[in-house]
Formats: structure tokens, C-alpha cells, sequence
């Protein structure tokens, strides 16, 4: 069975993902990370989150993807010896100089080659297991047949990850320069502004003023916008053709992105469901339109893909403990009483609750819960660390 890999933002990421059936998680430390300060684990978060996923018998990896200048190089061996140190059981790297200073800070600290080295033949496969990696992450231009290929040429100990779910880069690889260009921040040293997923129009030059429309709409067109990565259809053709690590994208996603996720290639990976619920919870959480990818043809981008998200369902709150027949909720999305909650858990199909009582901190009674982050408490019984939604999307 190939291992499930999810991405945390944060410690109630890394613990909903655990919780949720993930075999790992790859989390950003506070450095040389290709996302957002805010999705950058602290040291003291990084050594708690190794404990956490040893503690339960899962495996922690840490991003040291970001493309390193001459001035960063002095900081990685002292980065990689901490990483080391602190009990992580990979870190992924796209750097060759990144790779290099590690395999001699710390020498037994595994490598991941990252997606955004853009390895996509057995003899660049070959030559990064020869430099000291142990797992090359596939680049994303790669199709199904191209994985089979790569896999028969290249020896068994050397593991293959590739992409499942998530959102796709326009760029190749994921080694853009709009973010640079045009808000003068780097997407190759974690500061990607997503200008991919602005609206764009034509402008002839010498009409300045005068936007000829690329598509029918008055707002522009998202053309640069890629649809999001959805392989929840063909997951035995990933096994067979020799996949060892499906990755989940979203290191900047919520609890219940990484809940919603999590549990339904978990469950479908073991057969504990159709793949008609698994493609209804997909349809619950915030995406884009979704697409196969490269896998079987060309990356499709965004001509009926206005950039914009779509979702059947609202993130209404976690569970975080119950006593007799009340649960305490964390609120994420405004609910009321009255409303039918469906509840996501591991351990048992979705089911709903409807809420009957409605309590806030100070234990009075309220008709809502509309204030994001602050706890409440329902009427009903629910497990701790479940997710709680309010369906906005009619089914049938």
C-alpha cells in the first residue's frame, strides 16, 4: 500500500491529518520554505511535531525547498544538524548546493528531492539517488506512462512521490517568475502572491484603455488560472504503475481541507468506500474545478475556470470534547439552531445532527454561533476531533 502523505500549516493540521488516517506530513520550518511565514513551524513546533507523528507511529517530513543564494548557504549545514537533531525523518530539497551541504552537516538525515527540480526521467532519477537522495518527488508534467517508464528503470530502493490532490502551478514545475514580476516577491523563496489566479484582459497597445475580451466575461479571464488536481478516480493505476507516496497539496489549507482530504483518499485507498462518496466529499471542501493533471494529457488551464472557488459545503467548526449528551465546539462558519450539521469522522460514515441547543462561552442560550473562533456548545454528542459542516449545496 503506498503511503499517504498530507501537508500541515500548523499543529491542528498535523494533528486533524494523524487523526484523519495520513501514514506522514510534510510541514515548512521556520526556514527555506516555499510557502508563507504563517505555514513555517517554529524549532520548538518542528521537534513537538516529530514527537507527535513518532508517538504514533507516523513520519514527519520538512520542506528545505526554497532555491538558496550565496548568502543563505552559510545558514543550512546549522539548519540541517537542528532537523537532524530534532527527529525528522526527511527533509525535501530542490537545491543541488541545499543537497550538498546537507549530506555533510547531516549526514543521516534522508533526502526527498522536491516536485520543483522538476525530475522527469529515470536518469536524472538516478543521478539525484547517486548525489544521496532516497526519494525523488516527480515532477508534475509527468503522465501515468511516463511514471511506469521511470519506475522500471530505475532501482527499487529509490522511492517515487507524486501528486494526488490539490492545486496545480501554472508554471513548470512550479518555478514561476509572475510573482516576481509583478508584486516583487519571490515564488522561489516562498513569497508566490498567486498572480495565476488573477483575472487578466487584452489590451492592444496602441489602445490603451480599449480590453478585448478573451472569453466571455465582463471580469477578465482567469486563462492563467490551472484547475486543481483531483486523482481520486485512478488511484490503483497510481499503485501500479509503481507510485510509493501519494502526496496531498496545501500546506496553507485549514483543518478541515486536510479532515475532508485526508479521509477520503485514506478510506478509498483501504476500500471503506464507494468512489461516489469519496468524489461527494472532495465536493465539499474549497476548490477549483478539478482535472487529472498531466497524468493522461496536457495540464487544462482555466478557459471555464474564472478563478474562482467553489464548494458544497461550509467549514462550521471542530469538536473539541464532550461530556453527557454536550459537545464544545471551536466555530470556524457561522450555524444556527435548528440547522442540520453533517459530522466528519474517521472511525464512521458522515452522519447529521441537527442542532437542537446552542450555547455560547458564558453558557447562554444563543440562536447562532457567528463568531469565528470562539467556543460553543451544541446539544448533541459528537467525537472529539470531528469536523462539523453545513451543507449549502442542494444533492440529487
Amino acid at each position: 500500500m503506498p503511503e499517504l502523505l498530507s501537508p500541515a500549516g500548523d499543529m491542528k493540521c498535523l494533528r486533524t491529518a494523524f487523526h484523519f488516517g495520513a501514514d506522514a506530513a510534510y510541514i515548512g520550518g521556520p526556514a527555506f520554505q516555499l510557502r508563507a511565514a504563517k505555514a513555517g513551524f517554529s524549532r520548538d513546533e518542528v521537534t513537538e511535531a516529530a514527537a507527535y507523528a513518532h508517538d504514533r507511529g507516523r513520519k514527519l517530513y520538512v520542506a528545505v525547498n526554497a532555491f538558496a543564494q550565496e548568502e543563505d548557504l552559510k545558514y543550512i549545514g546549522e539548519y540541517a544538524r537542528f532537523l537532524s537533531d530534532a527527529g525528522v525523518d526527511a527533509v525535501i530539497v530542490s537545491d543541488l548546493g541545499v543537497l550538498s551541504i546537507i549530506r555533510r552537516s547531516a549526514p543521516g538525515l534522508e533526502i526527498h528531492i522536491s516536485t520543483q527540480a522538476n525530475t522527469i526521467n529515470s536518469e536524472a532519477v538516478r543521478v539525484l539517488s547517486g548525489l544521496g537522495a532516497s526519494r525523488i518527488i516527480l515532477g508534475r508534467e509527468c503522465t501515468l506512462d511516463d511514471i511506469r517508464s521511470i519506475r522500471q528503470n530505475t532501482p527499487p530502493h529509490i522511492k517515487i512521490e507524486c501528486f494526488i490532490h490539490g492545486a496545480m502551478c501554472m508554471a513548470y514545475s512550479g518555478r514561476c517568475i509572475l510573482s516576481s514580476y509583478l508584486a516583487a516577491r519571490s515564488a522561489n523563496k516562498g513569497g508566490c502572491t498567486q498572480p495565476c489566479r488573477w483575472n487578466y484582459v487584452l489590451e492592444e497597445e496602441t489602445r490603451p484603455g480599449m480590453y478585448l475580451p478573451i472569453e466571455e466575461s465582463e471580469r477578465g479571464t482567469a486563462i492563467l488560472s490551472s484547475h486543481d488536481l483531483c486523482c481520486i478516480d485512478f488511484l490503483d493505476e497510481l499503485k501500479d504503475a509503481g507510485v510509493d507516496s501519494l502526496k496531498i497539496e496545501g500546506r496553507m489549507k485549514s483543518e478541515y481541507y486536510i479532515a475532508a482530504v485526508v479521509n477520503a483518499y485514506r478510506k478509498r485507498l483501504d476500500g471503506g468506500i464507494s468512489l461516489e462518496d469519496a468524489r461527494r466529499e472532495l465536493d465539499s471542501i474549497t476548490h477549483r474545478p478539478y482535472s487529472t493533471g498531466f497524468y493522461f494529457s496536457e495540464l487544462k488551464y482555466g478557459h471555464d475556470n474564472r478563478g474562482e472557488y467553489i464548494s458544497d459545503c461550509i467549514f462550521a467548526g471542530v469538536a473539541l470534547s464532550n461530556s453527557g449528551s454536550n459537545t464544545m465546539i471551536e466555530q470556524r462558519g457561522n450555524f444556527r439552531k435548528g440547522d442540520t450539521l453533517e459530522v466528519l469522522t474517521p472511525d464512521r460514515p458522515v452522519y447529521s445532527i441537527t442542532v437542537e441547543e446552542l450555547y455560547d462561552e458564558a453558557g447562554e442560550a444563543v440562536g447562532s454561533a457567528n463568531r469565528s473562533g470562539h467556543v460553543y456548545t451544541i446539544g448533541n454528542t459528537v467525537e472529539p476531533m470531528s469536523i462539523l459542516r453545513l451543507r449549502t449545496k442542494a444533492e440529487g
